[in-house]
């Protein structure tokens, strides 16, 4: 995107959340929202929270507290179509909110309601590795060598892991021979070196760092950094593989419930927060890489940069959705569970 266009959607951000805090008071006294998001949101959204309850204290007088409900993204959409009460979604990705949009809880055109096709920010998959990386892993044909036990969660359950799969298959598109065959090549040797998977990429986090299963985790960059800050920075290393997945998390109010629970104008102003300084300067030190130009250089030394697929390389989600993890799709194809 230009710079150009950079500025003309930041500016149109800033003056959307300008008039949503202009709101009544009385409109927005002691209101509570939900927002229902994926594994390794929990430390960003917590200070993100305290960050917009005291900004819309300041400007409209009212109160707001933010709940949060977390686990994997694919089982969270689920928990939204069966009825959990989320006024704002903000999943791992696109697919699981489309989901949401053809039960009628959100409009069909929801992505074009913000900036940046509603992802504040962004991430990528890497690696993390034990101390010294014993098993010398620096890339993704490393995780097929005998004896590499591989940690990823669910792709069926996990948004993290549907990106996973996308980042190895961008490396398996690479190489010499490549055949559409290859693919299921590759996820195959993949799948049979994980030894358990978790539905979420918080419960893969913590079976790699905690319950030290495994010998390398495939991991959000944001979580791989969280893993070293909480479990101790001598304990891993973070591989950068040669090349990965544009990661774009989605954010959307979920206006059939908004409607009920009378608080559009608080959810709408919460999704316009995550485009601002403020909220980006947060993101960027909980290690998502933020839209804001210039706050993602001035980080630019904990976000490497490194060729990344996009998601438009697979055909769009429902393309990849279809192929790969639907029922009956490749990863049922090619998975057996471990004994």
């Amino acid at each position: 995107m230009s710079l150009t266009r950079r500025h003309a959607l930041a500016a149109i951000t800033s003056s959307l959340l300008a008039a949503q805090f202009d709101a009544p008071a009385s409109a927005a006294d002691a209101l509570t929202l939900l927002n229902v998001s994926y594994d390794p949101t929990r430390e960003l959204y917590r200070d993100i929270n305290r960050a917009f309850a005291a900004a819309w204290k300041t400007k409209t007088g009212g109160t707001v507290t933010i709940n949060q409900s977390h686990g994997g993204s694919g089982a969270q959409a689920r928990a939204v179509l069966d009825g959990l009460q989320a006024d704002v979604v903000t999943l791992a990705l696109a697919a699981d909110i489309d989901a949401l949009a053809k039960r009628g809880l959100l409009a069909a055109d929801w992505q074009s309601k913000l900036p940046n096709n509603s992802s504040p920010t962004t991430s990528t998959i890497v690696f993390l590795v034990r101390k010294g990386n014993p098993k010398a892993i620096k890339d993704w044909g490393d995780l097929l060598k005998p004896g590499v036990q591989v940690i990823t969660p669910n792709p069926k359950t996990s948004g993290g892991a549907r990106w996973n799969v996308l980042a190895g298959v961008t490396w398996a598109r690479k190489q010499p021979g490549y055949t559409e065959t290859s693919e299921a090549d590759f996820l195959k040797k993949l799948f049979k070196q994980v030894p358990v998977l978790d539905s979420g990429a918080r419960g893969a986090t913590v079976s790699f760092a905690q319950r030290e299963l495994g010998d390398v985790l495939i991991a959000w960059e944001n979580e791989a950094w969280l893993a070293k800050d909480e479990f101790g920075a001598d304990a891993f290393e973070i591989v950068v593989p040669s090349v990965s997945i544009l990661a774009e998390p989605p954010v959307a109010v979920v206006e059939a419930n908004v409607e009920k629970h009378g608080t559009r104008v608080v959810a709408q102003a919460y999704l316009d927060f995550l485009y601002t300084k403020q909220a980006q300067e947060i993101a960027a030190k909980r290690y998502f890489r933020p839209r804001d130009a210039e706050i993602l250089a001035k980080n630019r030394d904990r976000f490497p940069d490194l060729p990344l697929s996009t998601i438009v390389d697979f055909g769009g989600w429902p393309a990849a959705q279809a192929k790969y993890f639907a029922d009956g799709g490749l990863f049922d194809q090619v998975y057996v569970p471990s004994k």
